[in-house]
């Protein structure tokens, strides 16, 4: 049985299709990543997985039950940590986790067990006394997925779990995650505007945009798909429509972006390709930049398919103002 399954899910605002018909299935037990570009219905999927919203039209199944005609069983079933910190400052972690512990209905005979449990997995253990407001950014971003934890779900949805935080604790939340998932033997759903965190982490990743699904596969899968090799290339032209007609041309050549003047050139042979990059160059008086080799990246494949680059800068605010304005539709 699948963990979460949509089958033709669409959501519309207004004349808007946020999601238009997607379908996709996430295998009991593993870490899927879920990624798309401000706009790009993300953040919508979320909130009809996790009941938050309705659905248009379609099904969307989480835990075997549909989100539409059991809710309730979906919610009991799933955890969710928001990007946005839910823990109260001004009460300690362990008062924070009885009050999460509470409203989930855990029976009381068993709260304090579990809470010890989960203190000591994400090692607050010695911290759960203090008040959360001495807590830096890792530890309180621990305390919000420790109580997305507590009741046991079967799926767990982090969204964006490590947004804001410097390099050094969000990659000391993937070894958290990376622990959580192999304690607990849940299914991890994981938004995320990091390449790195999605490469790192996730068995399988879907990318979206503009509503619709553009892939799903392993992160290898698609670096692999991309080419052995990306030749990325700066240049001045004033006929730039020739020159990519050209490079199309160069044996080797699996598929070319273009971002104004910068080309991203996905090749099998790169070592190839780049002296008849310089051929067509010479030949058409373009003039080369800055040109340079390496590997592909998810980064790479991201911006294959979508055409444009994951921009965590303006996340926070886009994602504020998506939720504002899905609450006043709701209302």
């Amino acid at each position: 049985m699948y963990s979460v399954e949509t089958r033709s899910l669409s959501k519309t605002f207004g004349t808007v299709k946020a999601v238009n018909d997607i379908s996709f299935a996430v295998e009991s037990g593993e870490i899927f990543g879920f990624l798309g570009p401000n706009g790009a219905g993300k953040s919508t999927t979320i909130m009809i997985l996790t009941t938050l919203l309705k659905p248009t039209s379609g099904q969307a199944i989480v835990s075997g039950f549909d989100v539409m005609t059991h809710a309730k069983q979906v919610r009991q079933s799933i955890g969710y940590v928001q990007q946005e910190s839910t823990v109260d400052e001004y009460l300690s972690g362990r008062e924070n986790l009885l009050l999460q512990a509470r409203l989930n209905h855990i029976p009381k005979d068993q709260i304090n067990k579990r809470i010890d449990e989960i203190l000591e997995l994400i090692e607050l253990t010695d911290k759960q006394n203090d008040s959360v407001v001495t807590y830096s950014g890792g530890m309180r971003k621990r305390l919000d997925i420790a109580g997305g934890l507590l009741h046991h779900p079967k799926v767990l949805f982090l969204d964006e779990p490590t947004v804001g935080l410097d390099i050094q604790t969000r990659r000391k939340i993937w070894e958290y995650i990376k622990k959580i998932h192999k304690e607990f033997e849940m299914t991890i759903f994981l938004t995320t505007h990091y390449m790195e965190e999605a490469d790192q982490l996730c068995d399988r990743i879907g990318i979206i945009d503009h509503g619709q699904i553009q892939i799903i596969d392993t992160p290898e899968n698609m670096k692999n798909a991309m080419g052995n090799e990306v030749i990325s290339l700066k240049f001045e032209s004033k006929n730039p429509d020739d020159f990519l007609s050209q490079l199309h041309k160069i044996e080797y050549v699996k598929k070319i972006n273009k971002d104004n003047d910068k080309l991203t050139i996905f090749t099998s042979n790169g070592t190839q390709v780049i002296p008849e990059i310089f051929k067509i160059s010479s030949t058409l008086e373009i003039k080369i930049i800055s040109i340079s080799l390496t590997r592909p990246t998810l980064d790479d494949v991201f911006i294959s398919y979508t055409g444009r680059e994951m921009r965590d800068d303006d996340a926070g605010f886009n994602r504020k103002r998506e939720h504002a304005k899905m609450k006043r539709l709701r209302a």
